[in-house]
């Protein structure tokens, strides 16, 4: 058989391809065992120096020397490193910090922990650490991660300005925690000062709904089983704990540490005492610092909550802590497509800023309309979430009302809207639908969850309209169901609904639809009905 020359030159490409591809693949292959070696080799040994003098995402030492976790012969036979994660540049107590459990236990590796390298510098004693957190071009990528720098067994997290006065009070935590053996206690924590210096709390996390909810813990006699601490506290955790963590050092450092191990079902027991001592109390000198900080917890604290998804805290002072949308800012979804928001797909539920919003929105157009004399319903999944829950649908992202269109000329926000759209003293935004014939009121002009206003009339003893929507719901039905209307419980208001809700929604969405709860798209997402 001939060979063509054009047979052979895609031949010869073929077998060069091949070679190139062969030899990539090794020199992949070397890289990757390189950086694994250089990964061990970090934990061994100090890292090298920076071309930026100790700069971003290093450890840095007294003179600006650099080393790993306390450096290998520091840490060797050691336990536990002590670790100080909060503390506020503009006035702090590391260097003392550092001092007084250094001087009790030279022994001990110390590492403090900031985002950014501080500024003024930190004064440490020989022997203390300093790791920054922000990564730098010049660095490996373990530089600046924390689980490549502690290599004991345990990790002490201390607040800022606390001091080490009695030497064995390290040894009576780490026996605490060790004696819970492999139980839910996955933290052990002594208080600053004194026992009511720190509240043990109950923490319950509900990602679905976006909420954390914390409430009081009771006390015992050996100390306090609990899933979170509020106040000053210092905590002991197992290493390995702490480093499985998504975020093991996110500040504020108890917020973030709490929502995570409650999740995970871990408890912390707060001891009675030892009780560790501390001069610097209040931290800061002035009422202007003290405002800094304060100021600096509520940015860090919403940063947090954002990033772990969390919209809402209920405290258990009974106060609430809101994280998400409000009148000024667009709501947390953007457009809903094929009538399955985004938040589902995530296996959430509405966020519960969204819901308020959509109660305060209800409460305010059912006022308008019932001194205007316009007669309306709760209709589609509206009505349904009154029946079911006397509320909004959990995941649902409106609220649906039928008004009767000869009475639209009653009210001045709905007669002119035919010429454009109207927003009103209170900032709602009043306005015909684009995508049909109806009118939509929105939150505020900035966010647009809303209420949409379905007119209808009667035709024959049938309520009918003139356009309709590809929504299963919107059919016509009989009057005699607004015959009378009948006031329900929806959204923290009296509202008025069908005289037969079950037979009106089974018209609507089918048989058994109270009973069976479902997304509005189940081909697109459906309910897991057994987490309900």
């Amino acid at each position: 058989m001939r060979v063509s020359l054009c047979q052979g030159l895609l031949s010869g490409a073929i077998l060069l391809n091949l070679l190139i591809l062969y030899f990539v693949s090794r020199a992949q292959q070397q890289m990757m065992e390189k950086r694994k070696e250089l990964g061990r080799g970090t934990r061994r040994s100090a890292l090298p120096a920076s071309g930026l003098g100790g700069g971003l995402g290093v450890l840095v030492g007294v003179g600006g020397d650099l080393g790993v976790g306390g450096g290998e012969g520091h840490s060797r036979g050691q336990r536990v490193t002590v670790l100080l994660r909060e503390f506020e540049n503009f006035e702090n107590y590391v260097g003392d910090v550092a001092n007084s459990f250094l001087r009790q236990r030279p022994e001990l590796p110390f590492l403090a922990v900031a985002d950014t390298s501080p500024y003024p510098p930190l004064l440490l004693p020989e022997g203390a650490r300093l790791l920054v957190l922000s990564p730098s071009p010049d660095q490996p990528p373990q530089a600046h991660r924390p689980e490549f720098h502690v290599q004991t067994e345990f990790v002490l997290l201390v607040p800022d300005g606390v001091e080490l006065e009695q030497p064995r009070a390290i040894e009576r935590l780490i026996r605490e925690l060790e004696g819970e053996g492999g139980g839910p206690v996955r933290l052990v924590a002594s208080p600053v000062l004194a026992r009511s210096a720190v509240q043990c709390l109950h923490l319950r996390v509900n990602l679905r709904e976006w909420t954390a909810t914390y409430s009081p813990a009771a006390s015992g006699s050996s100390g306090s089983v609990c899933t979170a601490l509020q106040g000053d506290a210092v905590v002991l955790i197992r290493t390995e704990d702490l480093f499985n963590l998504s975020v093991p050092l996110g500040r504020p450092l108890f917020s973030s540490l709490f929502v995570q191990t409650a999740l995970r079902g871990w408890k912390v027991k707060l001891l009675e005492s030892p009780c560790f001592a501390a001069n610097h109390r209040p931290l800061f000198s002035s009422a202007h610092n003290q405002w800094k900080a304060d100021t600096r917890l509520k940015e860090t604290t919403g940063k947090l909550m954002r990033s772990f998804g969390l919209k809402r805290l209920l405290l258990s002072d009974g106060k609430e802590q809101w994280y998400g949308c409000s009148k000024e800012t667009p709501r947390c979804f953007g457009t809903v497509q094929d009538d399955t928001p985004d938040y589902l797909y995530l296996d959430r539920w509405t966020p519960p800023c969204c819901l308020r919003a959509l109660r305060e929105t209800t409460k305010y157009v059912i006022n308008i309309l019932e001194t205007s004399g316009v007669r309306y319903w709760l209709e589609g999944g509206s009505l349904l979430g009154a029946v079911r829950h006397q509320d909004i649908i959990p995941w649902d992202y409106d609220v649906d009302l039928g008004i009767y269109l000869e009475d639209i000329p009653n009210c001045d926000h709905l007669k002119n809207l035919d010429s454009g759209s109207l927003v009103d003293a209170n900032g709602y935004v009043w306005e015909r639908a684009v995508e049909g014939d109806f009118y939509r009121v929105q939150y505020s002009e900035a966010n647009h969850l809303h209420v949409d206003l379905w007119p209808f009339y009667p035709r024959n003893g049938v309520m009918t309209k003139d356009t309709w929507t590809e929504h299963k719901q919107d059919v016509e039905f009989p009057e005699h169901f607004l015959q009378p209307l009948v006031p329900m419980s929806f959204a923290g208001i009296t509202a008025y609904g069908p005289n037969n809700h079950r037979a009106f929604l089974e018209l609507k969405f089918g048989e058994g639809v109270i009973e069976n709860p479902q997304y509005p798209n189940p081909t697109k997402k459906r309910l897991d009905r057994s987490k309900l």
